[in-house]
């Protein structure tokens, strides 16, 4: 596998966008209500590892530098604002800092970041025809917002690249190749961004006059699409709904719970635990499991052709 990941040759990619999206309401909503430590480190470890085999080692600094200002800001936010828990480290201005303010902030943001994370992956996966084609019908106006926003964000980077690299080279003989005073250099960007959302802006007029043009919207509209449910999708779908009703049986149960407040306490890891934790994992392991099965077979087919 090649250092920029896997990106559109993912192999679960290529399922129904059903079964994607099915993947990605267990895993994201999962995360969010799971505060135990080992469904906290199951999640967060998958997250990195897809988010890797998809978008390559260059995702790894873009995660280390959210998750830094993740962690620093709410750990230091909770601290500060929450003094409750029994185990005081210090007092900071007359206010105690307790050890299980630290601790939930942490595993809040922890949380937090793990699905920022798994966000990263999913701009991989869903993309905007799956997204139009799976709320086109029964709601066209977010299908159509939430396929903008993805596809504006790397939109919007690139566009920023082109109007500074034109920005340079126009002052670039003025210049002489000496580093600009940083005034100059905060009102060449601020001019840069006036430039980005003036094309933007205009750029959206044009598709909506388009979408407009071509009928979006109206009843009666069809669409054409590859997508087809077949037999390999049925047993995705059928195999994540497994695994997410005994992770919601086991979250029912509290068996992802944690109390932070007032001294921190989890609960015994019995069987039931076990079971909930082992669905957690397969769930969240399934794509990976399939995108490195799914690259091998594809390497084993071009050696022997």
């Amino acid at each position: 596998m090649s250092a920029e990941g896997l990106k559109g040759n993912s192999t679960f990619s290529e399922f129904h966008p059903v079964v994607n999206l099915t993947y990605y309401v267990l895993a994201i909503g999962l995360t969010m209500f799971s505060m135990s430590p080992w469904f906290l480190g199951v999640t967060f470890a998958l997250a990195w590892v897809y988010s890797v085999l998809l978008k390559g080692t260059p995702v790894i600094r873009t995660n280390l530098i959210l998750l830094f200002w993740i962690v620093l800001v709410m750990a230091l936010i909770n601290v500060i604002f929450v003094h409750d828990g029994e185990t005081v480290l210090f007092y900071l201005r007359g206010n105690a800092v307790t050890a299980e303010a630290l601790i939930y902030g942490i595993s809040a943001a922890v949380m937090l970041g793990s699905v920022v994370i798994w966000f990263t992956s999913f701009n991989v996966i869903m993309t905007a025809e799956k997204l139009i084609y799976l709320f086109g019908r029964a709601a066209p106006v977010m299908g159509l917002t939430l396929s903008m926003i993805f596809r504006y964000i790397p939109l919007l980077r690139q566009r920023y690249r082109e109007v500074a690299m034109g920005q340079q080279c126009l002052w670039a003989p003025e210049e002489n190749g000496k580093k600009p005073p940083l005034l100059r250099r905060l009102r060449r960007t601020g001019k840069n961004v006036s430039i980005l959302i003036s094309w933007s802006l205009e750029s959206s007029i044009e598709s909506a006059d388009s979408m407009e043009a071509r009928g979006y919207g109206l009843r009666g509209r069809t669409s054409f699409h590859l997508y087809r449910f077949d037999r390999r999708d049925v047993i995705a779908e059928a195999w994540l709904i497994a695994l997410g009703t005994i992770c919601a049986v086991g979250w029912a149960m509290k068996k992802t719970e944690v109390w932070f407040y007032p001294s921190y306490q989890m609960h015994p890891f019995d069987w039931l635990t076990a079971v909930t934790l082992a669905a957690f994992a397969a769930l969240l392991a399934t794509p990976v499991v399939v995108d490195i099965a799914g690259e091998r077979k594809w390497k084993r087919s071009d050696v022997t052709i």
